[in-house]
């Protein structure tokens, strides 16, 4: 979170920021609409509360439950001179839509030879929340990074919130805007002006000297929270909150890593194939000769997402298993 120590800023929620970001954009450019279902009354999560009040029905489009149609919308209207927000309320829906956002938006600029771009916002809630179960708790961040042609950030906190999603919306290609839903209600200052988060920047939340913790989305509180009880053992760990997958500020990361020479990154995906995989292999091959250990990642197990609240806290990961990779990165275990 980068505020300007004078900028004034009001209290608010991470809802309730993304809420602020998109009434200042549409407001800013009449081309910013939203589609999605019934987001006429606010949304799943009340992240489009108040829209239709001022901008009416045809700037905030209650849309048929197809995701398909929602994200054909979406890239005809872009394609076309809008700026589309569509919303697919939770990050599994995006799979009944992802012809129209594989082969589609995230192809469109390079397959007309840079003639057409495709400036939408793809929105959609991942991770878990009050035992939701494998449908409707997944982490699918993995999914889009793969994809070129795709970018992909997912904010912390408030503040980010609404720097990310007011960049988001004024980029000319296709952002996927993952907010998590455990983090939704998480209240912190925001700016209460204009305010933007320029995509591809990391932000250091913690100096530290010991080791180097790469993470974001909710797992980025987990960390800080870890980092608490890591510095009781005399354990300094950096807390790199990445915001932002793709574009990927790697510089950040590679400098902490050449201060630290260790590495742990934490994800609430599945560690398997997860996005954290990518970022320690990158390291490894670039800063190899700075490693003092081996990087450790952390996510969850390959499962689906329990329905159980105890075996859901089995699968997902949390500040015990950043404190226990923290350790064996250090040599304690």
């Amino acid at each position: 979170m980068d505020i300007e120590s004078d900028a004034p800023t009001r209290r608010m929620s991470f809802g309730q920021a993304t809420v602020d970001a998109m009434r200042l954009a549409m407001r800013e450019d009449k081309r910013v609409i939203v589609l999605g279902e019934d987001i006429s009354w606010g949304g799943n999560f009340g992240q489009f509360r108040g829209l239709l009040d001022e901008f009416g029905t045809q700037r905030v489009i209650d849309m048929p439950i197809s995701e398909a149609i929602i994200m054909a919308a979406s890239v005809g209207a872009a394609v076309t001179g809008l700026r589309p927000v569509a919303s697919m309320s939770f990050v599994e829906f995006t799979l009944g839509a992802m012809d129209e956002i594989v082969n589609q938006a995230a192809k469109f600029r390079y397959m007309f030879g840079g003639q057409v771009s495709v400036p939408l916002v793809l929105r959609a809630s991942d991770g878990v929340l009050r035992s939701s179960a494998g449908q409707h708790s997944s982490s699918l961040e993995g999914l889009f990074t793969h994809l070129p042609g795709l970018k992909v950030v997912a904010p912390s906190n408030p503040a980010d919130a609404k720097g990310l999603l007011r960049a988001a919306i004024a980029d000319n290609d296709p952002v996927v805007y993952l907010e998590n839903k455990k983090i939704t209600a998480k209240r912190g200052p925001v700016p209460v002006e204009d305010y933007r988060v320029a995509l591809g920047s990391a932000a250091i939340c913690r100096p530290g000297t010991d080791l180097t913790l790469v993470t974001y989305s909710v797992m980025t509180g987990h960390a800080l929270s870890a980092c608490r009880r890591l510095a009781e053992m005399g354990i300094e760990a950096e807390v790199i909150d990445l915001r932002s997958l793709v574009p990927l500020d790697l510089a950040t990361v590679l400098r902490s890593v050449a201060k630290t020479g260790r590495l742990v990154v934490a994800h609430e995906a599945w560690t398997f194939g997860g996005f954290g995989a990518e970022v320690v292999a990158t390291i490894t091959s670039r800063a190899f000769d700075l490693l003092q250990a081996a990087p450790v990642r952390v996510g969850a197990r390959s499962a689906p997402i329990p329905f159980s609240p105890a075996l859901e806290e089995e699968v997902v990961p949390g500040p015990d298993q950043i404190v226990e990779a923290a350790r064996k990165v250090m040599g304690l275990s």
